[in-house]
């Protein structure tokens, strides 16, 4: 199984990234936590791994830090997420709030995430609420800073982002725009959690 992975960075959008090891390249799924921390294309990067293998398909999905790699695969353990599932709830909430909102039962906060409805968040926290001990996450990811870039370009990364949650385009640069106003600021995490709330 590939567990980590060290090489170029061929390319990177908000939900997936390529990764050049030797000369092959390997497509990650990632959270958009995970973009936003990521180097400018063609830097050196490093992955931590979690390989899904199904009958059909091998995929890989990746992370910054091996604490967010261990948060993911205890989502994945409840009866009901799958990865997907689990990648999306790691891009909805900052790592430290998802588990904040696991331990307190905070069921209002883990629904505000696509896909989550009261069943499954009920389970997140029976199945998971004394098993996050271990996990030390910091409030951030740590890493390689948010790229700089203007903001025609943030906007168009969050939107695209958005789209890939299932919005329309112009749902998307509707709540972006509103959540620029919200936010002032260009940092795409910042943007895109806002504008992800605007549009539920």
């Amino acid at each position: 199984m590939i567990s980590h992975l060290r090489g170029a960075l061929l390319e990177k959008h908000p939900n997936l990234v390529v990764v050049d090891v030797h000369g092959v390249g390997y497509e990650v799924t990632i959270p958009v936590s995970v973009y936003s921390s990521l180097p400018a294309a063609g830097s050196e990067v490093a992955l931590h791994i979690h390989t899904h293998v199904r009958e059909d398909a091998l995929s890989l999905f990746g992370f910054v830090s091996s604490a967010d790699k261990a948060l993911f695969e205890k989502l994945i353990s409840v009866s009901g997420i799958g990865p997907k599932l689990a990648v999306t709830a790691l891009s909805g909430l900052a790592s430290a709030d998802l588990i904040a909102a696991i331990r307190s039962g905070a069921l209002d906060q883990l629904v505000k995430i696509p896909g989550v409805g009261k069943k499954t968040a009920e389970r997140m926290v029976l199945e998971l609420r004394d098993k996050l001990d271990f996990i030390g996450l910091p409030a951030r990811v740590s890493g390689v800073a948010a790229p700089q870039s203007s903001f025609s370009a943030v906007e168009e990364d969050t939107i695209s982002a958005l789209m890939n949650f299932g919005s329309t385009r112009a749902s998307a640069e509707a709540a972006v725009t509103k959540a620029r106003a919200a936010e002032g600021t260009n940092d795409f995490d910042a943007l895109f959690r806002r504008a992800l709330k605007l549009l539920r």
